[in-house]
């Protein structure tokens, strides 16, 4: 059949409608006319394949990658990096006003990236077999498949490509087996590598089922001659089945615990476990934007909420008189402390705990910030913890979020708990994908 299409959802599959009823495809673009096969129906839509595009748009683009449409890592190389900046615009537009009924808010254009490739710092790739070779890649959607010609990925940092090379190579010739899950026997399940964009320090991650890794010394050897910016060889013990990546136990077995990276004026120590945003540049775009619309003076007290490792705490403590950051991880609040310590940053306080149990008392010993910054997960915020935010009444809040849906959600909350939505910002941390981050800020209704 035939269809035209009239808009993207917010996946960044098209949308065309037969007879009122719409029917999502993937990779259809907005003006297209093309040949589609319905493959399943639902009550109020359904969802075809792209068999031909017989009406192209302008804004159609050949994928760099040549496992694009295997892959199913990046959604959205298909369509002009211009039409993929509106796409999450209007994403956020739509659910700030069908979720938060919140219509006339600005929703300011995406801040894209002046070259949206090669931006991750961090891969975790698997490891598998093919005729008694070690073979690397992604798997094909939906499945545990491995695309194993996939020589490169062109999101990822080189660097972290050719590390995965290498680490292939040497297991490879050392007769190291790969992980298989099906017999659960095998040894090299995972390879991760990390890089400091600043710094070009490297961490190298080898995720094996077995206790000891074997050839140890010999990897090591090989791995540091090939690599001399290599700072740190981690190999972490993962022996249950399981699609978790990462094991309980992690162990440096050469160099240091950490690399470091720095983002604007602050650096951080990264170590094998460490949450740190795959995408430095536009998290200084992102953090630079908190900053700006959290508008802090030196004497206001701030709270960070989901701190994390204290990223954006540091940043808002460059400008504060003091930043309480609070965070349920126990290592990422050390990690946090350690950050603070190595910036010879002392007005920050770091606690562990959740955030809707902590507020409360921290309001009980008498702690009235002017700003409250939170940076939830996907879920969005618990209604306690908005719900103890609002009771503690800031001048401000400056949400920073991963999902537009759940942000409009605790938006309207907290607009029925006294405070007004003034703007919103969002940042495309993940080009070619259907992610965006944004930047929300609220005042005080008295205010």
């Amino acid at each position: 059949m035939t269809l035209t299409f009239e808009d993207l959802t917010h996946e960044g599959n098209g949308v065309g409608k037969i007879d009122g009823y719409p029917l999502f495809v993937p990779y259809g673009l907005p003006g297209e006319e093309a040949t589609v096969k319905v493959v399943k129906v639902n009550k109020n839509f359904g969802y075809g394949k792209l068999l031909e595009v017989t009406k192209k748009s302008k804004d159609r683009v050949e994928p760099p990658c040549n496992v694009f449409y295997q892959c199913g890592g990046c959604q959205l190389q298909h369509m002009s990096y211009d039409l993929q900046l509106e796409m999450k615009r209007n994403q956020v537009k739509n659910v700030m006003k069908k979720i938060a009924h919140l219509e006339h808010v600005p929703v300011h254009p995406t801040i894209g990236m002046k070259d949206p490739w090669r931006y991750r710092n961090k891969v975790q790739i698997p490891v598998g077999n093919r005729d008694g070779e070690l073979i690397t890649g992604f798997y094909r959607m939906r499945s545990h498949d491995i695309i194993d010609d996939m020589e490169t990925c062109v999101i990822q940092d080189e660097v972290n490509d050719r590390s995965v090379h290498a680490v292939r190579r040497i297991a490879n010739q050392l007769g190291i087996e790969a992980y298989d899950e099906k017999s659960d026997r095998g040894v090299l399940r995972h390879i991760m590598v990390r890089t400091g964009r600043e710094t070009n320090e490297t961490m190298i991650v080898l995720v094996t089922r077995t206790k000891k890794l074997p050839h140890q010394e010999e990897f090591i050897r090989q791995l540091t001659e090939t690599f001399p910016h290599v700072k740190s060889i981690v190999h972490n013990i993962n022996d249950r089945r399981t699609n978790v990546i990462l094991g309980r136990k992690t162990k440096v077995i050469w160099g240091e615990e950490y690399i470091y990276d720095t983002i604007g004026d602050i650096k951080f120590a990264i170590s094998a476990r460490s949450f740190y945003q795959v995408n430095p540049y536009q998290t200084k775009v992102l953090y630079e934007k908190a900053l700006e619309v959290a508008n802090i003076d030196k004497n206001d007290v701030v709270i960070d909420a989901y701190c994390g490792i204290g990223t954006i705490s540091l940043f808002l403590a460059q400008k504060a008189k003091k930043v309480y950051g609070v965070e349920v991880v126990q290592e990422a609040i050390n990690d946090a402390k350690n950050n603070a310590k190595l910036n010879g940053i002392t007005n920050v306080e770091f606690v562990v705990g959740e955030a809707e149990k902590v507020m409360p008392e921290w309001k009980n010993e008498g702690l009235n910030p002017d700003v409250i910054v939170v940076d939830p997960p996907r879920k969005g915020c618990e209604p306690e913890f908005l719900e103890a935010m609002v009771e503690m009444e800031p001048k401000r809040i400056v949400y920073v979020s991963c999902n537009p849906s759940t942000l409009a959600r605790d938006l309207r909350i907290l607009e029925d708990g006294g405070y007004e939505t003034k703007e919103v910002q969002p940042v495309d941390m993940f080009p070619q994908t259907n992610h965006v981050e944004l930047v929300a800020l609220m005042s005080r209704v008295d205010e």
